[in-house]
């Protein structure tokens, strides 16, 4: 037994509170902007100086043709791209929020949620909001800022003008012209007596049989997305010989330096046809399926899925390519894609048929078959007899 057995005790209890004692809580650090420069004081609005330091300005808007839509993965909509325009110039990013109507887009606006409507609205508004911009004083011309953004107004005044709209136009009309594409286009068939289609062949046939695909069919998607350039580029970053984006070909483990490479864009381009044929194992006829998989390619798997879910609405089979077409179409109209069921608004439908159109027509041709188009931009008829889509191959 110790000697000193309450010293003993009292030991541990000591060099608890003096240990307390020393550990003083941590001076604030200042952040590397200093005082926080975006607490606003009561009252005071989010305005310019504040998007400014915030690195970010918001944008409420409709889906539709002029506003706002996704484009081969690309955004596009001359108002989205005028308004990107001013958030470059501003040297902040640009944060779109799409609404479903008028009055969420107001309703944004009047409790701060949104910097800027950036699109066209009439005059006869809500008063919690200040039209701005080109012609604010006419009847349907302005784009719209909360109250209390007086400075994001007056830059707006002077900057959203009708030049600046109509050069906008005419550059968004060039992107998706086929002069924004730079591609040598060769012959669609090296040597027809002997049936060789390109100098790939090889490799389409190759890769597309784990897909179980004809590997002609490849080949004439491959002359639709590039006329069989490796080298063929788009405005949009599309790549190679079969047209790869760059955040898909960073999803397929396409390395950016290969892809212009003529074996890894068809290798690449086989396993996202696989993914997207896995996507729709809900169709069991495959030659429908690979209609699905080409639109979907082109026009973007949600897109065609919202088509598809507005023919089923509408009673038709949604796993007839000819039915859901009609719908990929009327995806241009805003009662359609403003309608509930539609996740992905606005599409360009009419390049998405034209794109499956031509392929399957040429496809028939590499098999040495007629033609079997006709004319999509007129509302299909239902195909009589037993069925099956005249368009499967």
């Amino acid at each position: 037994m110790p000697k000193f057995p309450f010293i003993a005790l009292l030991l541990p209890l000591f060099l608890l509170f003096t240990g307390c004692k020393g550990q003083q809580p941590e001076p604030e650090k200042p952040t590397p902007w200093g005082d926080d420069p975006l607490s606003l004081a009561e009252g005071e609005a989010f305005d310019l100086e504040q998007i400014e330091a915030s690195g970010e300005m918001i944008m409420a808007t409709l889906s539709g043709p002029d506003t706002y839509y996704d484009y081969h993965g690309r955004q596009l909509g001359v108002h989205y791209l005028l308004a990107q325009s001013l958030a470059d110039s501003l040297g902040v990013r640009l944060r779109v929020d799409i609404c479903r109507d008028t009055t969420e887009l107001l309703q944004r606006i009047t409790l701060g949620d949104a910097d800027l409507v950036a699109m066209p609205l009439p005059r006869a508004l809500a008063d919690s909001i200040r039209l701005c911009g080109m012609g604010a004083d006419t009847a349907a011309a302005a784009w719209v800022v909360g109250t209390g953004k007086e400075h994001l107004a007056q830059l707006l005044d002077k900057w959203y003008t009708p030049a600046r709209l109509n050069n906008m136009r005419r550059h968004e009309d060039f992107l998706l012209s086929a002069k924004s594409v730079k591609r040598r286009v060769f012959s669609p068939m090296l040597n027809r007596q002997q049936g060789v289609i390109s100098h790939y062949d090889a490799f389409f046939q190759k890769y597309s049989q784990p897909l179980r695909w004809d590997w002609r069919l490849m080949a004439a998607q491959c002359y639709q997305e590039s006329t069989f350039d490796p080298k063929a580029t788009s405005w949009a970053g599309a790549r190679g010989l079969m047209q790869i984006m760059p955040t898909t070909a960073d999803h397929l483990g396409l390395s950016r330096e290969k892809m212009f490479d003529p074996e890894s864009s068809i290798a690449a381009a086989a396993r996202y046809l696989g993914e997207l044929d896995g996507k729709f194992s809900d169709i069991a006829d495959r030659r429908e399926r690979t209609n699905f998989v080409l639109a979907s390619y082109n026009g973007g798997y949600h897109h065609i899925r919202d088509a598809m879910a507005l023919a089923e609405r509408d009673g038709h089979d949604n796993r007839r390519w000819r039915n859901v077409a009609d719908y990929v179409l009327r995806l241009r109209e805003p009662k359609y894609y403003q309608d509930p069921l539609v996740k992905h608004g606005y599409m360009r439908g009419t390049e998405t048929v034209d794109y499956v159109q031509k392929i399957i027509d040429r496809y028939h041709t590499y098999r040495g078959m007629p033609s079997v188009g006709t004319n999509f931009h007129n509302t299909p008829q239902r195909a009589k007899g037993r069925g099956g889509s005249k368009y499967a191959l």
